[in-house]
């Protein structure tokens, strides 16, 4: 099926008078690589649980990678840049977006909020360029949402590290030049960032089978026993949950994004079947019932698109007057309103909502697991509320 052009239906309420021309340039560049790059071949490597890594020198001159980092190669974007440009790659596919988020957006940013000036130097300018990818080794199998109560430990031995424990759903962990480890650091009884190379010994991955979601995306399950690495490569400025926390409320913003971005390619797909297929000798858009989804998918992808948007011109502004409740409520708002989108796409497709070839239920199962990542709905949710009442409830 051909896509649609950029047009009104699709910005309903005029996002695109609200960017400025880099951000509109960004947005052209990456919905044209997705069209002309990634839509015509994903399904196939879909469907057959592998990456497409010949897409990497076409990612690379995108010039994302790097994001808001200033200096080091990076572009040094705005936030409602990265923002659009992930809402675009997630159009085209969320394995794509997320391969890049992962490096780009979490592994790249540890080392500018955290790390040493040499780190930096040594390793950002090749992220940047795609050259070596990153990884982000936070979740654990027996932890889930209580990040901050890890079990990965990191014990100082003489010049070195020595990092025990295990890490779950870790993108890009099996093949990553570089993966930013968080650990319980022995020494002062509280998280901190290590990164680990690829290739050091006791560090072993297993890439995790049978997914029905994002099934290109590499996630590995790892498993460190002894891993001994330069204390050169603890991140100096990460030495709290709390420092940890700050790098997933300065990233939240993006999967807002990815999922207004499932939500932008699920209307867009539905509404272009809707007018092209008929029944009952007329397209079916002309029909009260089809009209009535296409208007609710609408709606909740506008409003994702306006929340978004709005937090990331605050991010822009200043960052420090977002808060993590803000950065959560986006993400559950968002990420709630695109489930809701792509589930209505799906159904209005009929038979073919579940066919690759149609695309949408590529964006159908990858919502699943966005809405799941980076905060649960309901950890999202109690983010939000411990801010509105002052009282938590959860432990």
């Amino acid at each position: 099926m051909a896509m649609a052009t950029f047009e009104r239906e699709l910005d309903f309420f005029h996002l695109d008078g609200l960017l400025t021309p880099d951000e509109r340039a960004v947005r052209e560049r990456v919905r044209a690589f997705c069209d002309e790059s990634v839509i015509p071949i994903i399904a196939d490597y879909w469907e057959r649980a592998e990456f497409p890594f010949e897409l990497v020198p076409g990612l690379a001159a995108l010039g994302l990678a790097g994001g808001t980092i200033k200096g080091y190669g990076c572009p040094g974007l705005s936030h409602v840049a990265v923002g659009i440009g992930a809402m675009e790659l997630s159009r085209g596919d969320g394995s794509v977006e997320t391969f890049l988020g992962v490096t780009s957006g979490l592994a790249m940013q540890a080392l500018a909020f955290c790390g040493s000036e040499e780190q930096k130097q040594r390793w950002l300018p090749s992220m940047a360029r795609l050259e070596l990818i990153g990884a982000f080794a936070l979740t654990e199998p027996e932890v889930g949402s209580d990040a901050s109560h890890i079990r990965s430990t990191a014990r100082r031995v003489g010049d070195r590290y020595v990092l025990n424990g295990a890490k779950r759903w870790i993108g890009n962990a099996s093949f990553a030049d570089v993966v930013v480890v968080w650990a319980n650091d022995e020494e002062t009884g509280k998280v901190g960032g290590f990164l680990v190379e690829h290739g050091t010994p006791g560090f072993e991955t297993e890439v995790i089978g049978g997914k029905i979601a994002k099934r290109p995306l590499k996630n590995a399950a790892i498993t460190m026993t002894n891993v001994e690495i330069p204390a050169a490569n603890r991140l100096p400025g990460a030495r709290s949950f709390r420092d940890t926390a700050q790098i997933l409320k300065a990233t939240r913003y993006g999967v807002a994004w990815e999922a207004v971005g499932h939500a932008l390619a699920a209307f867009e797909l539905a509404r272009a079947y809707a007018l092209q297929r008929e029944q009952f000798g007329r397209p079916i858009a002309s029909f009260q019932l089809v009209q009535q989804k296409l208007v609710v998918m609408l709606g909740d992808l506008t409003a994702a698109q306006l929340m978004a948007w709005r937090l990331s011109r605050l991010l822009d502004e200043d960052l420090n007057q977002v808060t993590e409740g803000m950065a959560s409520l986006a993400k559950q708002q968002c990420a709630a309103r695109a489930r809701n989108v792509v589930a209505l796409g799906r159904e209005l497709l009929g038979g073919n909502g579940i066919l690759l070839e149609h695309h949408l239920a590529r964006h159908f199962a990858d919502m699943e697991a966005v809405y799941t990542y980076e905060g649960t709905n309901e950890i999202n949710t109690l983010v939000v509320g411990r801010e509105i009442t002052g009282l938590q409830a959860f432990v």
